[in-house]
């Protein structure tokens, strides 16, 4: 059977997966919203946004593969089958589906060695950040992934926080996939007095200022000692390659500065990176 040769990428992640894999040049087009790696956005047509896409202009490419995710574009795929193209609908929300996500992608485009090599690479970094951050104070963190309505982070996200070294505030809502459910009230936040603030507002700037200034937030732990973050939502909220390197480095990070201000700091180390897998 043979693997596809040119292939749609409506979201950022499966991009990103096929570059580290070497196999970019089965791409021919890409997410609007994608800026990981650099060169795809350069050299790439774009066919779409997220919820939206120009059918036309993908089917005028010639696709024998259309990747997709969640129900969000379930539209976009139903009109890519009517248009005769093979669609492959991704749902991965938690750590272990993004590395089942990669190692999917990999055996569909005949790289599946390469693949396993990418998720245990993976796997194996996110267990050295665990083992690293496992011993110091864990910080309450709130992450904030949309703020009119205030939404908790999904389960990826949850996670990463957890193996960074923190505790997330509404954890019991991290499984929610969809944002809807995962509404918090400001109130809510000010009961579980998170001691880290970490904003992701997808496609707007994050506002450290309007975070602070709620009514009775200046009084929590995170806004008094001046942990407010933000980490671009290309890092950490695409469920993909980046959330499991820059996203959780950019969580052990801010953990990191949080206990070194509290004086309990595990010490330093010098962050791991991942390049083209082979």
């Amino acid at each position: 059977m043979p693997y596809p040769r040119r292939i749609v990428c409506l979201t950022e992640e499966t991009t990103e997966t096929l570059y580290l894999l070497g196999e970019q040049h089965r791409i021919v087009g890409i997410s609007g919203y994608t800026v990981r790696p650099p060169e795809a956005r350069r050299d790439k047509p774009k066919v779409s946004a997220f919820t939206s896409a120009r059918i036309d202009r993908i089917l005028a490419l010639r696709p024998d593969l259309a990747l997709t995710f969640s129900d969000l574009q379930a539209d976009i795929a139903a009109d890519l089958i009517r248009g005769g193209v093979q669609v492959h609908a991704f749902n991965q929300r938690d750590v272990a589906g993004i590395l089942a996500m990669i190692r999917v992608l990999g055996a569909m485009v005949g790289a599946g060695e390469a693949a396993g090599r990418l998720a245990d690479a993976l796997a194996a970094r996110i267990e050295q950040v665990r083992d690293w951050t496992g011993h110091g104070p864990c910080p309450r963190v709130f992450f904030e992934e949309w703020d009119e309505p205030l939404i908790s982070g999904i389960g990826w996200v949850s996670e990463l926080i957890v193996i960074a070294g923190g505790e997330d505030c509404f954890a019991e809502l991290a499984g929610q996939p969809l944002g809807r459910d995962r509404i918090v009230s400001p109130e809510a936040v000010r009961e579980r007095r998170p001691d880290i603030v970490i904003g992701s507002w997808c496609g707007k700037r994050f506002r450290p200022d309007r975070v602070a200034a709620r009514p009775g937030w200046r009084a929590l732990p995170a806004i008094a000692g001046g942990h407010v973050h933000e980490i671009k939502s290309s890092l950490i909220l695409q469920p993909g390659p980046a959330a499991l390197t820059d996203g959780l480095a950019a969580i052990e990070a801010i953990i990191g500065q949080w206990r070194s201000a509290s004086g309990q700091s595990v010490g330093a180390r010098a962050p791991s990176a991942l390049g083209h897998v082979s």
